[in-house]
């Protein structure tokens, strides 16, 4: 039942949820007049698919605003209802996962989480984008780079001592790997596309 007492919960998770589903990468493709990314290249919406379009504005505009909406649903639920952040953290990815503007079909949801990681604990996740950078230089494997990222990111949490945020990162983690099922799949048989290869339009 819906009172006063829970509508500031309520308007907290409904905003990171649209946050989250708002299409960063498939507003740049229309920005960029690239092809549409969710029939393109990897399928994705996401920054590392507008890279193999071989536009690194669009990637990096894709990646931006990837993170800023990570960031202001945790900074919104902040602001209005604090015990809230780390819930509104994983709702924003979820969206970003499962946008309802697109048939619950969007992106991997790294730079989100990046850019929730980035309020919740900015040191945490400078930990996880320096594990992130290492393995995208020695592997150039932008899936392999994230999936160790987030696996190492609760045992990071629980080293730097912010045990409070364990739970969420594992949860995180749980996303992120489900949304790169089909790149786990590639990685194992040989067959995934490194950063750096492009696709024609």
């Amino acid at each position: 039942m819906i009172t006063l007492n829970t509508f500031p919960e309520i308007i907290v998770l409904t905003v990171a949820y649209l946050l989250g589903s708002i299409p960063s990468g498939l507003l740049v493709s229309w920005l960029y007049k690239l092809p549409d990314p969710r029939t393109n290249g990897s399928g994705n919406i996401g920054a590392t698919n507008m890279l193999r379009f071989g536009n690194k504005g669009a990637a990096l505009l894709t990646l931006f605003f990837d993170i800023l909406k990570g960031s202001l649903a945790v900074i919104f639920a902040l602001i209005f209802l604090p015990s809230f952040t780390q819930l509104a953290g994983i709702i924003v990815v979820v969206a970003h996962i499962w946008p309802i503007w697109l048939m619950f079909r969007g992106g991997k949801g790294v730079a989100t989480a990046f850019g929730v990681m980035l309020v919740l604990n900015w040191l945490l996740a400078l930990a996880c984008l320096g594990t992130w950078i290492i393995f995208i230089v020695t592997t150039r494997f932008s899936s392999l780079a994230s999936l160790t990222a987030f696996f190492l990111s609760s045992i990071y949490a629980y080293f730097m001592g912010a045990t409070d945020l364990i739970v969420t990162c594992l949860i995180l983690t749980v996303l992120v790997f489900w949304a790169h099922r089909y790149n786990i799949q590639l990685l194992l048989k040989g067959k995934e596309t490194k950063v750096g290869a492009t696709s024609s339009p």
